[in-house]
């Protein structure tokens, strides 16, 4: 219907093409980039492997380059629970309204919420004047590698805000019984 009801249960276009655009950056990301610690040294090519040497200096991110076996684990998270995903939430955001998508951004954003709190926690309390590589250790330090990750927390809880409040997508249709 066309009534002031239906507007308010439209998907909320401007969000869905920010989640459509964080899920499609997130896959070269993720792919070149955050996936490096798990492979083996030598199998990545220079190019790739320079590049984040670079942004772990520029940006005193230890974890990157010596990852804790904590932070090791959220890696392997990303690569074999969210980067499969990151296609499909793609494919649903850019086609809009796609109600299906719901139940499994909700586990997506709640598990990278949670990943993303212990990973800020680390980088504000963490003391890093013993690690291999240059760590934050003054509070801007911190706070500029903390502005790196983010937008990691911050899209995903609004991707969970939405999904949890939106009418468009608390509205769950009702089935025929046959």
């Amino acid at each position: 219907g066309a009534g002031p009801g239906a507007a308010m249960a439209a998907a909320p276009r401007w969000r869905e093409r920010l989640f459509a655009l964080y899920f499609l950056s997130h896959i070269p990301i993720t792919a070149l980039i955050d996936l490096q610690p798990l492979l083996p040294a030598g199998i990545a090519p220079r190019a790739l492997t320079d590049l984040l040497q670079q942004y772990a200096t520029a940006f005193r991110d230890p974890m990157m380059l010596h990852p804790p076996e904590w932070f090791k684990a959220f890696i392997y998270c990303e690569a074999f629970l969210q980067l499969p995903f990151f296609p499909i939430a793609a494919y649903a955001f850019l086609k809009g309204g796609c109600r299906w998508i719901r139940t499994p951004a909700i586990i997506y954003s709640t598990h990278v919420a949670t990943t993303l709190f212990a990973i800020l926690a680390h980088i504000l309390f963490h003391d890093f004047s013993k690690s291999e590589h240059a760590g934050p250790q003054t509070l801007r330090e911190r706070l500029v590698l903390l502005s790196i990750y983010l937008p990691y927390l911050l899209i995903p809880l609004l991707l969970l805000f939405t999904m949890l409040c939106n009418p468009h997508y608390k509205h769950v249709e009702k089935r025929k019984r046959k």
